[in-house]
């Protein structure tokens, strides 16, 4: 019999690569400078581990080969890499046609607001130092300062969000009495965010008032007590009631809060800061009106209406500011300095009276009906230039309608122009999922078997980019 015949087979498991060979091979290079040593080492433990349990799961007719066992695990390791790269922050092109959009970041920043961020905050800043003096400053200040000259209030203080400004000032005003609310106001507003819960958290007790599509004053003025310390109003922003529907002004709550000697608080949500009614928004409430008509503290959003960054805003009586401000839990809820430089930069462009020329929000609710249609044709002339004969989708344009997001104005729809991809034997999903993991990702939206782009959405400037990406699809 030959030598060869009485040879024991290899054991298949002694063919896996070490974890040293493979950090050691060239194709890992790149992604160890990029991630590092220890995340690389813990993808190919993983990767070497998924092998392992392939080779002992599945008997191997053939001789197991050390060198393409090597080039599966560096296969497996750069799908890690993959996974962990998407779970990370990365730009997109927002062609949804939806302004406010939660999922990719709500407001986008205008260019002075980008540029604070950089050039001020990201490196040492007067935060809370006062060149002048000297000495240690007030956190804030100048964002406060013109947040209180542009709604007509007092004073005025930030903190992280809009849920965390009506949590603070629920918590910092009212704990352990009763706050009395429409019951057609207990809203979810997202990402469970309830009004219920909010105020059981807060310490607040709640009284419920009202129906669900009637509340009179009288049912308000009935449930004032001893230990009643506040009249809330919370805006629905994401849904709405209509046909049999009433409630009381904010000027009739506020004389009542003030005859009680108690405190009338409105949740405004997105929170406008110029009135937006030619555009739909009418609904909204703007904030300097609250504060007019007696609201004795205000909570907004920074990040929807207001356009700025991600950040809760609370206006009001100068006290009440004053005590919300001195609550402990203020500290951990406070912005950081790239909010507060991205805040000043926007808020100053409302003070310049500039404010639908350089903030992105104002710029895309405000966009005529007749430029979007100009741009959404011309868009799509120099796309079906770029296309083959043979292309595998078909390009239309035709009317749609956009949306504010972010829970803002949900029955607002404004009239758009949309560029419409019709597959040809592919599918709108296949068409809209290779957009989105392009580089940078196209985001788009599907209706009616159509892939559709919302150039409202779009900078101009961005077009080109949207418009190669959708060509490398043909």
């Amino acid at each position: 019999m030959p030598e060869a015949a009485n040879r024991p087979t290899p054991n298949p498991l002694s063919q896996l690569p070490s974890i040293d060979e493979l950090l050691q091979s060239d194709d890992l290079a790149r992604p160890i400078a990029e991630c590092g040593t220890l995340r690389v080492t813990k993808w190919a433990r993983l990767a070497v581990e998924h092998l392992r349990s392939e080779l002992l799961g599945s008997p191997q007719a053939d001789p197991v080969n050390k060198h393409a066992l090597a080039e599966a695990a560096v296969v497996l390791i750069k799908e890690h890499q993959d996974a962990f790269s998407q779970s990370l922050l990365s730009g997109v092109i927002n062609a949804t046609g939806v302004v406010i959009h939660t999922n990719l970041g709500r407001a986008p920043l205008s260019e002075n607001a980008k540029r604070a961020i950089a050039e001020t905050a990201a490196g040492y800043c007067t935060l809370e130092y006062n060149v002048a003096s000297g000495k240690r400053g007030k956190r804030g200040r100048g964002a406060e300062e013109l947040i209180a000259s542009l709604t007509g209030a007092e004073a005025a203080v930030v903190v992280n969000n809009c849920a965390a400004a009506a949590f603070l000032t629920l918590t910092a005003t009212a704990a352990g009495r009763e706050v009395v609310i429409s019951r057609g106001e207990l809203v979810e507003i997202g990402g469970d965010f309830r009004v219920p819960d909010v105020l059981a958290r807060s310490g607040c007790i709640l009284k419920e008032v009202g129906t669900t599509n009637r509340t009179k004053l009288a049912d308000y003025e009935k449930a004032i007590g001893e230990n009643t310390a506040m009249l809330l109003r919370v805006h629905p922003s994401n849904y709405r009631i209509i046909g049999f529907t009433s409630s009381p002004g904010n000027e009739e709550l506020a004389a009542l809060a003030k005859a009680n000697g108690i405190v009338f608080f409105e949740d405004a949500g997105s929170g406008a800061l110029v009135d937006l009614s030619e555009f739909g928004l009418g609904d909204e409430p703007l904030i300097s009106r609250s504060v007019a008509e007696g609201a004795d503290l205000v909570a907004f959003s920074g990040d929807k209406l207001l356009g700025g960054p991600q950040s809760g805003i609370i206006v009001g009586r100068q006290d009440l500011i004053e005590t919300i401000r001195r609550y402990p839990l203020y500290r951990a809820l406070r912005p950081d300095k790239l909010t507060y430089a991205a805040l000043e930069e926007t808020l100053l462009a409302y003070e310049r009276g500039t404010h639908f020329d350089e903030i992105p929000v104002l710029q895309m609710l405000s966009m005529p009906e007749a430029e979007i249609e100009m741009r959404a044709r011309a868009f799509a002339d120099e796309l079906i230039g770029k296309l083959p004969e043979g292309r595998s989708f078909e390009i239309d344009v035709t009317r749609g309608e956009s949306a504010i997001g972010g829970g803002s104005a949900p029955g607002v729809h404004p009239e758009t122009t949309l560029i419409a991809l019709t597959g040809r034997g592919t599918s709108a999903e296949d068409i809209e999922r290779r957009l989105r993991r392009g580089t940078p990702p196209v985001i788009a939206r599907i209706a009616e078997d159509q892939v559709l782009i919302d150039l409202r959405t779009v900078r101009p400037e961005q077009e080109s980019v949207v418009i190669d990406s959708i060509a490398g699809l043909a």
